[in-house]
Order: C-alpha cells, then structure tokens, then sequence
C-alpha cells in the first residue's frame, strides 16, 4: 500500500506512501511542493527512495515503517516495518491536538485489497475509542477502494444489500466524499473520510461508543427486521415508548433507519431508565475484539 501525511498549516505539508517505492503520486506530491514523509514497509525499495531523500534538501524523509502495522495488538519491543503511531508521530514531530481542531494530519493511501474490510473496521474502532493515530485529532483518510466496499461505505437507508453497520458507523463518524474513480482499475476510488468535530459530543464518548458499535453491528445484522424487536430485546416492553419520543415509526425496519437516527436512539437509550447500562456491555469487548486485523 501507499500512504500520504498532508497535515495543514501551520505544520509544513507533510507526506507518506508505503509501499512501491517513489511512484508517480510520490512524486507529485513532491512537485507541488509538500514535504514528504516515505513510509516505506519494503527494505528493498529504501535505498532508492533514501538516494532520492538526499537530494531534496530536506522536502522528503523516509522511514521504514508499514502504516497498516501500525499499534499492533500486545505490548513489548518490535522490528521495522512494524511500529507504534506514538513513536512514528514523535519522531516527525507531529503533535496532538483537540479533537474540535482542524485536521492535523491527512493520509492518502491504498487500502490492502485482501484485507479491505478488516482494516475500514480497525480504523472505525481506533477512531471511536481515539487512540492509535486517532489521539493526534481528527486524522482524514484519503483511501483507493474497490467500487463494491465504495458502495458500502455511502449505501442509504432502504438499499438492503449493501446498507451495513460499516455503513452506518462510517457515515457517523465521517464525512465521506468520492474524490476520484480510476476507471480502468477494477473502478478503485479514491474516497476521503474526515473525522466529525462533533462526533464526541452530546451522549457519545469514547467510554460508551465500543457500546453504539455493537448496538449498529447488533441491530444490522439483520437488515429486515423490525427495530422494535430488537429494542424490546434488550429492555422488555420499552420499544414503543422510546420510539414515540424519537418520532420514529414503530414499524420500520433496522435497514431503513439513517445513521443519525442510529444515533439518536443510542443517546436516548443510554439516558433511558428502562435501558440500564448492561444491556449490551457484557458482549461489548468481546464481540469487538473477535475481528481478526
């Protein structure tokens, strides 16, 4: 894969790709002026990409370094190409900010084809809890994807083959926009994904999102039925009256409710008396952690 860092004023322009060596994106970059951070997870590409360092005075720094390796699961010492974010964004001397800032940092990057899915949900965890990258801010993603994962990423409300709890968390936390589609390549889109600055506000914190993750994943897992019964489920006779208060319909189904109305059910239920805070928590770390990144 590849990858960009491009944070905005007033940190220089920085950016990254893994991957290939310096490829034409690499180079563009170079020539719009940015400065360029190479993470390069290949050893054999790092002599060439160190050469093409040397010459620029400073607008490029490599570092052998796999961005998809990025905080892997455990604790202890490890070997390039794997590394911890907190020591990759240390040593470029990239600093946290609020999460309500502007975008610190922005990643241009080709999503591993084998692994699309695994890894768009790795980053919805890290994003929720803010850790792993997610600590420095409102990091934006700007990814090639397949056309199929594309159309799952912006599905709606009603369009039950693709509408999916990736959906729905994605469109929550982010604003999504097509940026290009190379048609010749399998139709891989360049998609940007850009973490809300109001996405840890009212009822949602990194405490209790693992808990609207899993209330999504819960609810979608089967895009046909009613939402009633799911919430009745969880709190016996206590649908109907939550429903009411949102204005939802009692008949509707999980596949046609709207991301935000995910949202808004979540934060009335945890403030719900009906709804006590083990309705989901056992299963929550569990059921999250069962992904295989």
């Amino acid at each position: 894969g590849r990858f960009v860092y491009l944070p905005r004023p007033p940190v220089l322009l920085i950016a990254a790709l893994t991957g290939c060596g310096p490829g034409v994106l690499t180079r563009t970059l170079l020539n719009a002026g940015a400065r360029v951070v190479a993470l390069e997870s290949d050893r054999a590409f790092l002599p060439e990409l160190q050469s093409l360092e040397n010459s620029l005075h400073g607008q490029l720094e490599v570092v052998h370094c796999d961005f998809f390796r990025l905080d892997p699961l455990g604790c202890g010492s490890m070997k390039p190409p794997a590394m911890y974010s907190e020591k990759l964004f240390e040593n470029l001397g990239i600093l946290a900010v609020p999460w309500t800032a502007d975008v610190p940092v922005k990643i241009i990057g080709f999503l591993p084809q084998k692994k699309e899915r695994n890894t768009l949900w790795k980053f919805i965890f890290v994003m929720y809890e803010r850790s792993s990258i997610y600590r420095y801010g409102r990091i934006e993603l700007n990814m090639f994807v397949s056309e199929k994962e594309y159309k799952v990423l912006t599905a709606k409300p009603g369009e039950l083959r693709s509408y999916q709890a990736l959906s729905v968390l994605l469109q929550t936390a982010c604003e999504i926009q097509l940026l290009h589609m190379l048609l010749p390549n399998d139709h891989l889109c360049l998609v940007r994904m850009t973490p809300r600055r109001h996405l840890f506000t009212g009822g949602m914190t990194t405490t209790n999102s693992s808990t609207f993750i899993h209330m999504v994943k819960q609810c979608l897992a089967k895009r046909k039925s009613k939402l009633i019964d799911r919430l009745n489920s969880w709190s016996p006779d206590s649908g109907s009256k939550i429903l009411r208060e949102l204005e939802i319909p009692e008949n509707i189904i999980t596949g046609n409710l709207y991301p935000e109305e995910y949202r808004r059910l979540f934060e009335a239920m945890e403030h719900s008396k009906e709804f006590s805070q083990s309705w989901l928590y056992d299963e929550v770390l569990e059921n999250n952690r069962n992904i295989n990144f």
